[in-house]
Order: C-alpha cells, then sequence, then structure tokens
C-alpha cells in the first residue's frame, strides 16, 4: 500500500511541481532575452550619436579628436559607473578616447556588431562600428555591464533553482504528510484484514472506511458471506452426518461385540475360530467407522467460527489432565502400558471442551502407538514463550510423551495434515487424532510441537526415533 498508492500520489503531485519550476525558468530567461533585446536596440541607438559626438580632428598633428559628449552618450556613461563606458579607436585599432580597457575590435565593414566580453567579473554587451567622422575613419564602441542574460545566469542559482528546489522539497514533505494521514485509514484497513485468521469471515464495519473504499468494503463483505455461507453448509453437513451414523453404529457395535463374546463361548473349536476371525473383523471396522464418525463431528465442532461464539475461560490445566486419565485407564490396562501423570499447578484462557478433546485425542494416540508393556506420561505445568515482539510472555504446557516408534523429522508437518497416516503404521487409525489436535492448537493461537521423546542415539540419526513427545504451549 504504502509502496504503491502512496508512491503514485506524491509522484503525480511533485512531478506538476517540477515541470512549473522548469517553466518558471524558461519564462525567467525569455523574460531576461526581451530586456537583452531591448538594451541591444538601444546601444544601436546610441553610437550614431557616439559619432556624432566627435566634433573635429585634434588641434595638432598626432593629438587626439574634440569630443562633445551627446547628453544621451553622457548619461548613459554616468548613469553604468564600473559598468559601462566608450572606446574611441583609430581605424588600425589604436587607442584615441575613452576607456582603454575596452578590447579593441575591428569591423571589416561599417555595419554595427554586437560581443561579449568578460572583465573583472562582469560581462559586458559591446556594440562596435566602423563610421566617417569629421576626424575620419574612427572605430566607435559602447560597452554595457548590465546585461540581464548574464545576471541571469549569475543569479539563477540563488534566485530560481535554489528556491525552487526548497520549494519542492518542502513541498514534498507537505505532501507525504497529507498523504499519510489520508491513506491511514485505507493502511488500517489492510493491516487489519492481514492480521486476520483465514477462517475469520466477519463482516467489515463500512462506516469505519473512507468513503472512496466503501464500495470495496461492502464487495469484500458480500463475498465473505457467500464464503461463509458455503463453509457453514459443509461444516453442517459433516456435523449432521456425523451425529446421524453414531447411533447406528453404536447400536451396531453392540451387536457385533455381543457376537464376538457368543462365538468365543460356543461351538466346536475350529468352527468357533472362523467364525470368531470374521465377527472380530467385523467389530474392528465397525470400532473404526465409530471412530471416524466421532473425529469427524469433533473436527466440526473444533472450526473457528462455531468456538467464536463462545467466550474463553480459565482453565486448570491440572484438573483437565486428571479428568482425561480415567477415560484413557482401560485402554492402556488392555495393552498392559503405564499411563502416568506429571502435573504442576497451571491456568490458561481457552475453551476447556475442546482441550480436553485435544488432550483426549493426543493421550488416544500415544496408547495406540504405544508397544505392549510401554509407557505414556502426561504432562503440564508453567512455561514462558516469545509473543509476535519476541517479548517472554508467561503460560503454560501440555504434553504427552510415549516410548512407542515416534515420528521421523520429515514427516512431522505432514502427521498433523487430515487423514495422513504414518508410513509403515500397523496400528488401525483414521489419521485425524493429530489433525483434530492441531486444528484446537491453533484457535488457541499455537500450534502442536512433534520431537522425539529421548535424544537419538547414533544408529538411529538416519531411522525412526524411538518414541514421541507432543507440546502444546498456550498463554
Amino acid at each position: 500500500m504504502k509502496s504503491g498508492l502512496q508512491r503514485r500520489l506524491l509522484l503525480l503531485l511533485l512531478a506538476p511541481m517540477g515541470v512549473l519550476a522548469v517553466l518558471g525558468a524558461y519564462f525567467d530567461y525569455r523574460t531576461a532575452g526581451n530586456v537583452a533585446l531591448q538594451q541591444d536596440q538601444q546601444l544601436l541607438r546610441l553610437i550614431p550619436l557616439l559619432a556624432d559626438s566627435v566634433v573635429g580632428p585634434g588641434t595638432e598633428q598626432g593629438t587626439p579628436p574634440i569630443l562633445l559628449l551627446a547628453p544621451a552618450i553622457e548619461e548613459f556613461v554616468k548613469g553604468r559607473a564600473n559598468a559601462g563606458g566608450f572606446r574611441v579607436s583609430d581605424a588600425a585599432g589604436n587607442f584615441v578616447a575613452g576607456e582603454a580597457w575596452i578590447p579593441v575590435v575591428l569591423p571589416p565593414t561599417f555595419d554595427a556588431e554586437f560581443h561579449s566580453v568578460e572583465d573583472r567579473g562582469i560581462s559586458y554587451r559591446i556594440v562596435v562600428q566602423r563610421a566617417k567622422t569629421t576626424a575620419g575613419e574612427l572605430i566607435l564602441q559602447l560597452a554595457d555591464g548590465a546585461d540581464p542574460r548574464q545576471q541571469w545566469v549569475r543569479s539563477m542559482l540563488l534566485t530560481v533553482l535554489l528556491p525552487n528546489l526548497v520549494l519542492v522539497i518542502a513541498a514534498g514533505f507537505a505532501f507525504n504528510w497529507a498523504v499519510t494521514r489520508a491513506l491511514r485509514p485505507l493502511i488500517e484497513l489492510k493491516e487489519a484484514v492481514e492480521r486476520r485468521s483465514p477462517r475469520d469471515l466477519s463482516a467489515i464495519d463500512p462506516l469505519a472506511t473512507p468513503a472512496e473504499v466503501q464500495p470495496l468494503v461492502t464487495a469484500l463483505n458480500r463475498l465473505f458471506d457467500l464464503v461463509n455461507d458455503q463453509a457453514e453448509g459443509q461444516r453442517r453437513f459433516v456435523a449432521d452426518a456425523a451425529h446421524q451414523l453414531r447411533t447406528p453404529l453404536a447400536g451396531l457395535q453392540a451387536q457385533v461385540e455381543a457376537w464376538a463374546q457368543a462365538a468365543r463361548a460356543s461351538g466346536k473349536e475350529g468352527a468357533v475360530t472362523l467364525s470368531a476371525d470374521k465377527v472380530l473383523r467385523l467389530r474392528s471396522a465397525t470400532r473404526r467407522t465409530s471412530q471416524l464418525a466421532n473425529q469427524l463431528l469433533a473436527l466440526s465442532r473444533a472450526d473457528a467460527s462455531v468456538t467464536s461464539a463462545q467466550p474463553m475461560q480459565r482453565v486448570d490445566l491440572r484438573e483437565l489432565c486428571e479428568s482425561v486419565l480415567p477415560t484413557q485407564l482401560d485402554a492402556a490396562m488392555k495393552k498392559g502400558i503405564d499411563l502416568g501423570l506429571e502435573t504442576q499447578p497451571a491456568q490458561v484462557t481457552g475453551h476447556e471442551w475442546l482441550l480436553r478433546e485435544l488432550l483426549s485425542n493426543l493421550v488416544d494416540n500415544a496408547i495406540k502407538y504405544t508397544p505392549t508393556g510401554g509407557t505414556v506420561t502426561i504432562r503440564c505445568g508453567p512455561c514462558s514463550r516469545p509473543d509476535a515482539q519476541g517479548v517472554e510472555q508467561s503460560g503454560a504446557y501440555l504434553e504427552v510423551e510415549d516410548d512407542g516408534p515416534g515420528i521421523a523429522p520429515h514427516e512431522r508437518s505432514l502427521a498433523v495434515q487430515r487423514f495422513y497416516r504414518v508410513k509403515g503404521t500397523q496400528e488401525e487409525g483414521n489419521g485425524l487424532g493429530l489433525a483434530i489436535a492441531d486444528e484446537i492448537a491453533r484457535l488457541h493461537r499455537s500450534q502442536l510441537e512433534l520431537g522425539d521423546a529421548r535424544p537419538a542415539t547414533e544408529g538411529e540419526q538416519t531411522a525412526r526415533r524411538s518414541g514421541l513427545k507432543v507440546r502444546l504451549q498456550l498463554v
């Protein structure tokens, strides 16, 4: 915004000023040229009077001729003290009368000629003419040091260029201040849109923007409404589908569980083995489908537009961990996993039900991928983390650590994507557990940190690490 619209406005404002300054200098020069032309015409009128001022030859041989300056010539000389004068020379150019410093010029004809001469830092305009007088043929010269064009060149820097340059610089600062103030609402609008979450589709207040931008804001709000309606329809479909699937899937799973128990307890050994195997496969499929429906429902509920209408509250992480632990004990005991708790008092601001969903998914994942006899540990406690400006802020952390196969570093960014399964995984799953947890973390302006449960040994540098530690820092 600043480098685009503001720069163009400044250029469009300053460019005419520069053009006007150049035009002003040009017209000043033209004015000086007109005055100089009038001066040349005056010198042409005076040179015949200088010839008439020679009233006769010298009284003796070799003496200068007798001069009686005409009033106009006398006034011209007196009016230009130290900046003008005349010279009378004989036909060969020898000095006869007047100012000896005026350089002699020998014109080939009797026509008047003009020359410019620099002397003692003054530029002179000189008219010279060969004329026949009562004292014989003489060379007459009039010098005028008040040449407007030469004065214009000398005073160009101080009277034209420097004031115009100062004016353009001052105008540049003034225009920059004015344009910045005028564009401030537009820049604030741009910054407000940049600070928005990609899922924040709330309308922008048109009355808080300049009148010229209000049509654009209205169009953006219309687009936000369309996108929001489409996203809301998708969320509603996922939530309704998942909710509708839960009841029949729960009934189907209950029936399959009963069949599995009945298959183990009845019939001959061979027949029971075949029947139980098929029923157990069916039970596994129904469990996975039921889990998928629940996870899709959780993913839909974790959407930013849904949670934005619900205020955040203070959440005690220790109580949260203690409430999640009993719900995961049965699954841990079936695999002989040591499910432990290491907590310290810590509180954060957030949505308690979403944080519980996040922690449940992390613990469920850890138990699922930890081998029999392994260990899963839930931790929480105070910590600090830098904000956007790099200032440390006090907060708290949630952490789940296991000693399962872990996730290779190059797969960790993919593991939080929806429906992604880590290569080589044998356990059943839908690839949504970490995705749901990461979605909830982003709603709390944070993100999941995946790392090794313990440092890798030398032989494990290129292999999969042993154990996974998932950490979430909150404020």
